[in-house]
Parts: structure tokens; sequence; C-alpha cells
């Protein structure tokens, strides 16, 4: 089969013929319909979390979907012609193992959930991965209920997802994103208003400040901005460290959570939400043969879409 592989820090993406996968007793064999071009890749490539790989060379790519072509003989929730997603793991597929920048790939069957009929492999494969990550960051550690008020700082892949679904929980929503050029996006998907700084909310009585960017000074602001016993839930990577107001957080009783990537139970939760529609991936189809340029795209900002070779 065809594949793109990493084989050291810097250097590009070299396409190679390999074996195809065969399973083992406890695994499926995917045939890749679609995968994702997530961030995390870049940094796997330059070296900034290289040390997560299980192994070099190996095959990039976490954000899996596809149908099951093979079953090994111990496995009994999954068959041939099943239509999967993989939920994105530190122990799978594009981290651990060899992922989807592949025609196929060998999943252990504890893994993938079955997707919902009738949902595209384009916009099922960023579920898995940025789309799960925000259910969780606004469900589960957010603990949204409809009513609320909510901010979120970010208007990325992360925070186009956490906007959606905080919505479709019938939460008021009011964004703050530094690129203004994203803000009609916003406010066409229901976002009551955006500004570049959150404290630009503190008024509204924030019940609740999701801060997907995770940058220099965005958790000192949701500090301020958030109300008295207000949420604060930190999803966001930019930054190592950040300083925040500590008489705030003591005195406005301020509650802050961090939320990672999720469980197969909230991937299950946005795939439905986006099968009936309530939440819509915004993604740019490519080829397979252009994972590499992709990937550069990423690296250097030029695209607010998520990139999804389909295969």
């Amino acid at each position: 089969m065809k594949a793109w592989q990493f084989t050291a820090i810097d250097e590009p993406l070299r396409k190679v013929d390999v074996a195809d996968p065969e399973p083992g007793p406890a695994d499926i064999i995917i045939d890749t319909g679609a995968v994702g071009l997530c961030h995390s890749d870049i940094g796997f490539m330059d070296g900034t979390i290289t040390e997560l790989l299980g192994h070099v060379p190996i095959i990039l790519g976490h954000e899996i979907v596809g149908t099951v072509s093979a079953v090994g003989s111990d496995v009994t929730e999954f068959a041939t012609g099943d239509r999967v997603g993989v939920p994105a793991t530190t122990d799978g597929p594009g981290t651990a193992l060899n992922g989807g920048y592949a025609q196929k790939v060998k999943v252990p069957a504890h893994l993938p959930v079955k997707l919902p009929d009738g949902l595209s492999f384009r916009d099922a494969a960023p579920a898995t991965c940025s789309g799960r990550t925000a259910y969780r960051a606004v469900h589960t550690a957010g603990r949204v209920e409809s009513g609320m008020k909510v901010g979120i700082i970010g208007f990325g892949g992360l925070g186009y997802f956490g906007v959606q679904i905080a919505l479709a929980a019938g939460a008021i929503v009011f964004v703050s994103e530094l690129n203004e050029s994203r803000w009609p996006l916003a406010r066409e998907l229901g976002a009551k208003a955006c500004s570049k700084d959150i404290r630009d909310f503190e008024s509204e009585q924030l019940d609740l400040i999701i801060d997907f960017a995770g940058a220099d000074g965005t958790l000192s602001s949701a500090v301020d901005a958030i109300r008295h016993s207000g949420r604060i839930v930190e999803v966001g990577l930019g930054v190592a460290t950040s300083s925040v107001s500590i008489p705030n957080i003591t005195m406005k009783e301020v509650r802050i959570v961090g939320a990672s990537n999720g469980t197969k139970e909230e991937a299950r939760a946005i795939l439905a939400l986006v099968a009936e529609g309530s939440v819509r991936p915004n993604t740019e189809q490519i080829a397979f043969d252009d994972i590499p340029e992709g990937l550069r795209r990423l690296e250097q900002g030029v695209t607010d879409a998520r990139l999804i070779a389909v295969l």
C-alpha cells in the first residue's frame, strides 16, 4: 500500500510502499476513507512533541475514519463493511502506532466507534480529534446548561466546534478572537458578540469561559472576565506557563479545570451532533498525494478550514 512516512525531525514526509497490515487477534484493519490533518502532526515533525511517538519511522495521521476490511479472530464488536472512526489517543494509530496517512491502517479493536448512518467520512474525520476535544471542554469539563453565558477564547479549529456545541446546548455565546476576519463566521453560527479580548464581556457575567487558545495572557484575561464562582476550562497549549491574579481567583472563587481529548463516549456524542446537523465541520477536501503540502499550509497558518485527505 501507499503511505506517507515520518522519518526524522525537520524532514519532509516520504511516500513509501509498505506491506498491507495484517490484523492480530484483537485488531481490525480499516481501509482509510478520510484522514484529517492536525497541528499535532507539525509538532511531531518539528521536534516539539516528537517524544510522544511510539517509534520512528512512523506513518502519521490520527484523525482516521474508514471501512473495516478485516477483523482479528477475537474481535466481536466489528465486522467487515462497518464504517468506523478512531478517536485520537496517545497510544493509538498516528502516535504510538502507524496511522492513517496510508491506504490501510491496523487498529486495536477497543479504540474505534461506529459512525452514524449517512455521516460522510469528510465530516466525521475532524470529529474524532478536535470535535471530541471541544465536546469534552464544553460538556464534561464545562458542565454547560441551557441559558448559560459562555465565553469562547480562540475561534480556530477547536473554537469553531466549541461555539457550535455550546449553542446546540442552548448557551449564549461570546467569542474572543484576535483575527477579526473570523468574526463574521462566528456571528453566522450564532455567537452573540465578538471581541479581541474576553474582558470586554466582563459585564455580561459569564458563567463559563473556555480557553481554546492557551496563549500568553488568555487565562489571566479569563480570570478577570469570569463572574463570581464561575468556571474556566483550559484547553489550549499555546504557551507552557501563564501568570494569573491569585487575588482574583481567590476572591471571585473561580473554578479552573483542564480538559484534554476525551473518551469514546464523547466521540459518539459529537459524531451524533454532526450527523444530525447541530454541528457543522469547516473542512477542505484534499487528495492523498497532497498531504505533505497540506501540512505545510497548516504550519504556515494559511487555512482556517480543517484539511481532510479523502481517499
